[in-house]
C-alpha cells in the first residue's frame, strides 16, 4: 500500500523540497499550501513527471474549517493518510518584544502553533491504532529559534516554536504505544524565501558566520532529515528533537 503524506506549507522552501523529496522515496503527496496555488500546482505537476502521485490541496491552517476540509480531500482522493509533515509556518517583521502587538501575536501562534497541533489531531484520528488505524509518523518543523530566543528580530517566533518542541514531546510520549511517532526538525539558517516575508531577504548569507559550518543551509538538507524522520528507518525514534543548524 502506497504511503501517503500531508506536507503543510508545501508549495515552497523546506516544504517543497520535502514534497519533493518524499515522491521519489514512493510517498503519495498532497501538498497544502495557503494561497499560492501556482507554486503549488507547480510542485505537484513536478511529481507527476517523474511518475509520482501528488494532489494540490488549499486550506489556511489557522482556520478549522479549512483544515477539516484538507484533511477530508486527502482522505477522499488519496486514501489512508500514513504521515504528516507539520511544515506551514510565517515569521513577521523584525521587532523587539517591547514593541509586539495582540493582532501579531495572534497570528504566530494561530499558524505555528495551533495549525499544528490541530493538524496533529486529525492525523492522529486517522493514523492511531487506537482509532482503527494503522500507525503512522508525524514530524514537526520547528527551528533553532526555539533554543536560541530570537533576541531583537522575533521573539515571539522563537516562543512559538518552543512550543512546538514540548507539544512534539508530549505527543510522542502519548501515543508511543498507538503505532505512531512524533519527531521534529529544528533547522537553523536555510537559505529560503522565509526570511524575505521577515524583512531580511540576505538574512541567511548575512547570519552564515555566524554558522560554524560557515554557510546556510539548504531546503534540501532539512527534507531529508526530515523524510528520514517520517520513514522506517527511524522506527526506533520519537520524541525526538532534530538540530539541522550547521552546528549553530
Amino acid at each position: 500500500m502506497t504511503q501517503v503524506v500531508l506536507i503543510t506549507g508545501g508549495s515552497r522552501g523546506i516544504g517543497a523540497a520535502t514534497a519533493l523529496l518524499a515522491a521519489r522515496r514512493g510517498y503519495a503527496v498532497a501538498v497544502n499550501y495557503a494561497a499560492n496555488a501556482p507554486a503549488a500546482e507547480a510542485v505537484v505537476r513536478q511529481i507527476r513527471a517523474a511518475g509520482g502521485q501528488a494532489i494540490a490541496v488549499q486550506a489556511d491552517v489557522a482556520d478549522e474549517a479549512q483544515l477539516l476540509a484538507m484533511f477530508a480531500q486527502v482522505d477522499a482522493e488519496l486514501g489512508r493518510l500514513s504521515a504528516l509533515v507539520n511544515n506551514a509556518g510565517v515569521v513577521d517583521q523584525t521587532t523587539r518584544v517591547d514593541a509586539l502587538t495582540l493582532a501579531r501575536l495572534q497570528r504566530m501562534f494561530a499558524i505555528n502553533v495551533f495549525g499544528a497541533m490541530l493538524c496533529a489531531r486529525e492525523a492522529v484520528k486517522r493514523m492511531s491504532t487506537r482509532h482503527g488505524g494503522a500507525g503512522g509518523s508525524i514530524v514537526n518543523v520547528s527551528s533553532a529559534a526555539a533554543r536560541l530566543g530570537a533576541p531583537g528580530q522575533y521573539v515571539d517566533y522563537a516562543a512559538a516554536k518552543g512550543a512546538i518542541d514540548t507539544f512534539t514531546i508530549g505527543l510522542a510520549r502519548e501515543v508511543a504505544t498507538e503505532g505512531i511517532r512524533v519527531n521534529a526538525v529544528r533547522p537553523g539558517i536555510i537559505d529560503t524565501e522565509i526570511h524575505a516575508s521577515g524583512g531580511l531577504p540576505d538574512r541567511a548569507h548575512a547570519l552564515a558566520p555566524q554558522v560554524p559550518m560557515q554557510r546556510a543551509g539548504t531546503a534540501d538538507e532539512v527534507a531529508e532529515s526530515i523524510v528520514w524522520l517520517l520513514g522506517d528507518n527511524a522506527s526506533y525514534t520519537t520524541g525526538a528533537l532534530l538540530d539541522v543548524a550547521g552546528g549553530r
